[in-house]
């Protein structure tokens, strides 16, 4: 067999253990290239350089400020002057929920964000008469929707960047997506206050039947609310952004976001336990995995042979905008029974191939990937923050559908409009 065939192979072995999550994600990833480094296809030198990757220190950093974030209550305590001050009408208070969600998740975990919100919802819609099932699925989508403002919001972000980086593409910039996310986010919270609350449960929630996911609760437990912290916390925070934004040479992304997690952890706004325990390793180690299986996927000509076949099947010469249509789709789909990073790292690497067969960009495409593995509304499984409302909403899984297809449409309407205005396919 050819390098390209035993590439497609291993990484169809890779794809459906994604989807049926039979193997731990990080070790589904990490094993896929170890079985390509044994086989010859990538030299075994390079089976583990995606741990060394600038990429993976950038994640575990802000990984590391977002923890924080929760361990000192800075966010709790956001979301609950943001929440309180929108009111108790339900337009107002969806509002406001939406919006702290999507401001805290774009520089830390939705996951994390939507635990931290999740009981200051109920308690105020307890007080105020209003079903807590018209407000926690659109807790669950702010949250999401924030997510793909910068790069660290969410995964297949960093992933999509890291991916453009090992082809020998200038990444994304940290705040680059924000020209896409932020569109997204205020569509995203139009919709669900004029249409998509049309679409919501009216299930009323019994205060004793509250169940939080048991890793919220162990993190709601460990909050401090040390008003100290929380400042030196919120400063660390902002230095660390506005050093982003700056792009200065001598201070690259992961340096700044690691100097921030040092600041952290000596000033004791959380325990270098604590520390550890807020670094989503299985993102770091899928994305450590993937990178070397990229790589193999170009040098093997894995990734120009599913290139040629989708260029094929779109007629031979299809527009670039096609292309970036049908991948949002492809991805979007896959987002919604797989881990979105999964997503984005399988697809990543053929976007890049597409892209080159056609002669154009490559950012669009991979924007479009990303965007659309975040777009993941549609089941209570397509995303943590979807899986930890659906218990205490009460919801079932056709509301999901009901409730986050028209949020997906409006995403892909949109990302297809804009992204390629602000990423052309033909840059002159």
């Amino acid at each position: 067999m050819t390098p390209s065939v035993i590439t497609l192979l291993v990484l169809g072995v890779v794809a459906l253990l994604f989807v049926t999550e039979i193997v731990p994600l990080a070790i589904t990833a990490m094993s896929g290239a170890i079985v390509l480094g044994i086989l010859g296809i990538i030299p075994m030198s390079t089976v583990f350089s995606g741990l060394s990757n600038s990429t993976v220190v950038l994640f575990a950093g802000m990984f590391v400020i977002g923890a924080a974030m929760f361990h000192t209550g800075l966010a709790q305590k956001l979301g609950t002057a943001v929440v309180r001050f929108a009111g108790t009408g339900e337009n107002s208070l969806m509002f406001g929920t939406m919006l702290v969600a999507a401001a805290i998740s774009s520089v830390s975990s939705n996951t994390g964000a939507t635990a931290a919100l999740m009981p200051v919802v109920i308690g105020i819609c307890s007080v105020a008469g209003i079903p807590a099932s018209r407000q926690l699925m659109p807790l669950a989508y702010g949250a999401g929707l924030g997510g793909m403002i910068t790069m660290v919001g969410t995964p297949p972000n960093i992933i999509t960047a890291g991916a453009l980086k090992a082809a020998g593409f200038e990444p994304f910039g940290f705040f680059e997506f924000a020209w896409i996310g932020i569109p997204l986010t205020i569509a995203g919270i139009a919709y669900m206050m004029f249409v998509g609350k049309y679409f919501l449960p009216r299930e009323q929630l019994i205060p004793s039947e509250v169940i939080m996911d048991t890793a919220a609760s162990q993190e709601a437990a460990a909050v401090s609310h040390d008003p100290k912290k929380m400042w030196i916390t919120a400063a660390t925070l902002i230095g660390v952004v506005i050093v982003m934004a700056l792009d200065l040479p001598q201070l690259p992304l992961e340096v700044a976001a690691v100097i921030g997690a040092i600041i952290l952890v000596l000033t004791k706004c959380l325990t270098e336990k604590q520390a550890y325990s807020g670094i989503d390793w299985v993102t770091i180690f899928l994305f450590a995995g993937m990178m070397p299986i990229a790589t193999a996927m170009d040098k093997s000509g894995a990734g120009q042979l599913i290139a040629d076949h989708v260029v094929g099947l779109l007629g031979g010469h299809p527009h670039p905008l096609m292309v970036t249509a049908v991948l949002f789709l492809l991805s979007g789909g896959l987002t919604q029974f797989m881990s979105n990073t999964a997503s984005a790292a399988l697809l990543a690497p053929i976007g890049i191939s597409i892209a080159k067969i056609l002669n154009a960009s490559p950012y669009a495409v991979l924007m479009a990937i990303a965007i659309a593995a975040s777009c993941a509304f549609i089941t209570p499984v397509g995303t943590p923050p979807n899986t930890l409302v659906l218990g205490p909403g009460r919801y079932r899984f056709m509301d999901y559908v009901k409730a986050g297809s028209g949020l997906t449409l409006v995403c892909f309407i949109l990302s297809i409009i804009i992204i390629p205005l602000v990423w052309p396919f033909f840059p002159k």
